[in-house]
């Protein structure tokens, strides 16, 4: 009995083409992973941003301390209302100057009386909401709330 060793043309064939599915497959996850892994980075700069502009505005009064409403420069905002209708193309430090790397994101800021807090009366309770936003992509909303007492 002479018995040989090696592989038909059949098992060739078919070894080939299980490498050639499993290749394909490894490659489809890694162009999936790696198309989207900025995603998050972006995501959480977005969220970043969001906090940033929400601790200084929650850092201000809420009555105006030089009496005088309506500043128009972000330096000169004072009190918690002065923030209501900002909107700043391009992420800015808390005197208004443009923070370069960040320039794709958009800020809005909103403040309006709240009813939200139970016991404090809605004219002592204001609600801050920071939309951050880059392109189509990524829409990030933080509020918070600050109250007069």
């Amino acid at each position: 009995m002479n018995r040989q060793s090696g592989l038909s043309l059949v098992e060739l064939l078919v070894s080939i083409v299980i490498v050639g599915i499993a290749a394909g497959t490894v490659l489809g996850v890694f162009s999936t992973t790696t198309g989207s892994s900025a995603d998050p980075m972006i995501r959480h700069q977005a969220a970043a941003i969001a906090e940033a502009y929400l601790e200084e505005v929650l850092l201000r009064p809420v009555d105006d301390p030089d009496g005088v409403d309506g500043e128009v420069a972000r330096a000169d905002f004072d009190d918690v209302d002065d923030y209501d209708g900002l909107f700043d193309v391009g992420a800015r430090d808390q005197f208004g100057t443009p923070i370069a790397a960040l320039s794709a994101y958009s800020v809005s800021v909103s403040v309006g009386n709240s009813s939200a807090l139970t016991g404090v009366p809605s004219g002592d309770t204001f609600r801050i909401d920071v939309l951050v936003t880059r392109g189509a992509i990524i829409s990030y909303r933080l509020s918070g709330y600050r109250t007069r007492l």
